[in-house]
């Protein structure tokens, strides 16, 4: 949709690993003209850094610094035009005034999809980027970012023009936190019930994690052993259960107002969406015969919601809603209004 501003462009993208979405960004960028090197923003994905990293950062200081100061002599002979961080849990600012100083015209860019609440590194290193992009419309205001929700993969809008043959009326797929099992077990039973047929699948990165939580937290007290499983589906997989599916179950985490990756990857792949998350209401895309907000705590469904066949979105929508429509818009070169309307409420 737009023209070659990307083409023989450097970009240098440091992420924290997200379901590969991180690659799915990279091969973008590739397909637009640019060259790419993508780092890992942790010095390892093992339970016990992410822990650390997310509750006590300064722990782990040395071994942060040592690894971004052997990413810098990794790429300090190479001349950058972008730099894209997202989310910036561990990324050191000595790391990003080095970047300026060896790249005089770099760019740049910020964005999460994470709260700040979650995320203090984020908000120190905020005033180091020339353009900066939250998921979340609530930081948006109160930081004073652009609001720039998710994105689909083009994986699943090829989902669009699989058949009909639906073998699940709902699905859903999601890492194991918070209420998910209780809300979506509930679900499952009032499926059954109403003659409906559901699939899920629950994951969990850690079996200390999920031991740590089935003894402590309320919401998996309940959780039976014999449905979790520590390893992810592939891409591939999600992609055929979706091809299967009539709707998809989103359960967004308590207190979270930013539309989950979840919200467009299902209405990107043309299936309904049922959704714990009242913020939808405020997207363009919002259409109550596609989208269903329930009430995590009084949940009531209506079977016709599956009579229905889903009505398309139009083509400008789901090009904003695209992973190449967020590459446009994160490096300018697509300027959208689409999403005013979450700011205005």
């Amino acid at each position: 949709m737009i023209g070659n501003q990307l083409e023989g462009k450097k970009v240098l993208f440091i992420s924290v690993k997200f379901f590969n979405y991180e690659n799915i960004i990279k091969e973008t960028l590739i397909k637009k003209g640019a060259h790419v090197d993508l780092f890992d923003e942790r010095p390892s994905n093992s339970f016990f850094t992410k822990a650390i990293l997310r509750v006590y950062k300064n722990f782990y200081a040395y071994k942060i610094n040592s690894y971004f100061r052997e990413l810098i002599e990794q790429i300090k002979e190479t001349r950058y035009d972008y730099f894209l961080l997202i989310k910036g849990e561990a990324t050191p600012i000595f790391f990003i005034d080095f970047l300026r100083k060896n790249n005089p015209n770099i760019k740049l860019i910020y964005y999460t999809y994470d709260s700040f609440k979650n995320n203090s590194n984020g908000l120190k290193i905020l005033d180091k980027f020339d353009y900066k992009y939250t998921f979340d419309s609530d930081d948006a205001l109160k930081v004073g970012l652009e609001f720039r929700p998710l994105f689909f993969a083009n994986d699943y809008a090829e989902v669009r023009k699989s058949s009909n043959n639906f073998q699940y009326d709902l699905s859903f797929i999601g890492t194991a936190h918070s209420d998910r099992y209780t809300i979506s077990q509930y679900l499952y039973s009032w499926c059954k019930k109403s003659d409906l047929k559901m699939f899920t699948f629950y994951y969990s990165p850690s079996k200390l994690l999920f031991k740590f939580n089935k003894f402590f937290k309320k919401d998996f007290k309940t959780f039976d052993v014999n449905k979790i499983s520590f390893s992810s589906l592939k891409h591939s997989d999600i992609i055929e259960i979706y091809k299967e599916s009539r709707g998809v179950l989103d359960i967004n985490h308590p207190g979270q107002k930013g539309l989950t990756m979840r919200t467009f990857e299902t209405l990107g792949a043309g299936r309904k969406l049922i959704t714990t998350n009242a913020e939808v209401k405020k997207y363009p895309f919002y259409n109550e015969n596609n989208i269903l907000v329930i009430n995590r705590g009084d949940i009531k469904v209506d079977k016709s919601f599956f009579k229905t066949m889903y009505e398309p979105l139009s083509e400008k929508l789901l090009y904003a809603m695209s992973v190449e429509g967020w590459v446009d818009e994160v490096f300018c070169v697509e300027p959208m209004n689409t999403w005013n309307s979450v700011l205005k409420g």
